[in-house]
């Protein structure tokens, strides 16, 4: 359970990963090909892309255009991009598909016309595909242009096609794991009487640093303040016999970690051992159920089940998770009333939680990927609780 941090200012970062372990062209022509496959399938004419993750997972590009309108538009056999001038000798230097370019004196009416023109799809009542993290004003630029348009988001396309995983993606998560296991076992080791929670998400960034990842989010929680499942670290100091939770995650090569582990500074307070096993159980009940061909909402009754089980139902806040993968929240989602049905490649969290408003708050969390056949847990970071002190 977290919040993103703000993007940066060119977009995504670059999948640099893929640029050291594969062709990335081939990687790009295969999604291309599968996109449009997709779009045969589900009866679509036209997606249309804002800057955004999703192109950069199709594109290797995400142009930073302000308010200016940037597009990529995709149909069933051309793909090109709206390109405001200012861009387009950066952003050729990244993808060799067409560039249908405007001038801030000129606006980008004509060079849509052109684009969609060039798409070749029937105007007259298209199915179109829209990027739902897109500017409204791009979004309403298309559909002025296709009044006629039946529009829907990218669930069953884009959005279908990048929830499964493929090997270069687990590697990639698997890497970026593995590195945030390291970040957090640096984080506990920080722990000492006085330190605040700032200062321990300071090392724990530090590290990430040092070994060439950035962080996504860090939530450093002590005593009372881990029954805040979104806390805002802070100021507050670390006493002796406090709970401790961390969850922590950074970008690796433009792919997320991320995992929520606890502890204790000193003697753990009266509690923490119960709830620590209760929610264990639910880790290991979920991660059980989580099988291709099972439905989210089985993953997330498992976990729920045995918290409620053990008489916290009501204190399990929140979710038990959500996929991850160039975003930190993304498609699948694992909650009580998600129909969707799991399938091999499928990225996403296992995060139950039990909070204790006043006093302590406890989570566990990890990141696993459908794998022949079963869910596999991408950290090698134990799940027992951390004493320090």
């Amino acid at each position: 359970m977290k919040q993103a941090k703000p993007g940066i200012a060119d977009g995504m970062p670059a999948l640099q990963p893929f640029e050291d372990m594969i062709d990335m062209n081939s990687l790009l022509a295969t999604r291309m090909a599968n996109l449009r496959a997709r779009m045969r399938q589900t009866g679509t004419d036209l997606v249309v892309l804002g800057p955004s993750s999703h192109m950069m997972w199709l594109a290797a590009l995400s142009p930073h255009g302000d308010e200016r309108p940037v597009l990529l538009m995709v149909s069933r056999d051309f793909a090109g991009f709206l390109m405001p001038a200012l861009n387009v000798d950066s952003a050729r230097q990244h993808t060799d598909l067409p560039f249908f370019p405007w001038a801030d004196a000129d606006g980008p009416a004509a060079a849509l016309e052109s684009l969609l023109a060039a798409t070749g799809i029937d105007r007259n009542a298209p199915s179109i595909v829209l990027d739902e993290t897109m500017r409204a004003d791009f979004a309403l630029l298309v559909l002025d242009a296709l009044p006629g348009a039946r529009r829907r988001f990218t669930g069953d396309t884009v959005s279908y096609l990048r929830s499964r995983k493929d090997e270069g993606e687990y590697e990639a998560l698997k890497a970026s794991a593995l590195l945030n296991d390291r970040a957090m076992a640096a984080g506990f080791a920080a722990l000492r009487e006085g330190i605040t929670e700032l200062e321990v998400a300071q090392v724990i960034g530090d590290f990430y640093k040092a070994n060439g990842a950035s962080t996504e989010f860090c939530s450093v929680c002590f005593g009372a303040n881990g029954a805040f499942p979104h806390h805002h670290t802070g100021r507050t100091r670390l006493e002796r016999g406090a709970a401790v939770l961390i969850d922590t995650g950074g970008r690796l090569g433009g792919y997320l970690s991320d995992m929520t582990r606890v502890g204790s500074f000193g003697p753990a307070p009266e509690g923490f051992a119960d709830l620590h096993a209760i929610l264990d159980r639910a880790v290991e009940a979920a991660i059980a159920a989580a099988v291709p061909g099972a439905r989210a909402s089985a993953v997330d009754k498992a976990a729920r089940d045995v918290i409620a089980q053990a008489g916290y139902g009501p204190n399990f806040l929140h979710r038990t998770g959500h996929g991850m993968g160039i975003d930190i929240h993304e498609p699948p989602y694992i909650t009580a009333t998600s129909d969707t049905v799991l399938d091999e490649g499928m990225v996403f969290s296992i995060e139950p939680g039990i909070y204790l408003a006043g006093r302590l708050g406890l989570r566990l969390e990890e990141i696993v990927i459908i794998r022949n056949g079963a869910a596999e847990v991408l950290s090698e970071m134990p799940r027992q609780a951390v004493v320090a002190g």
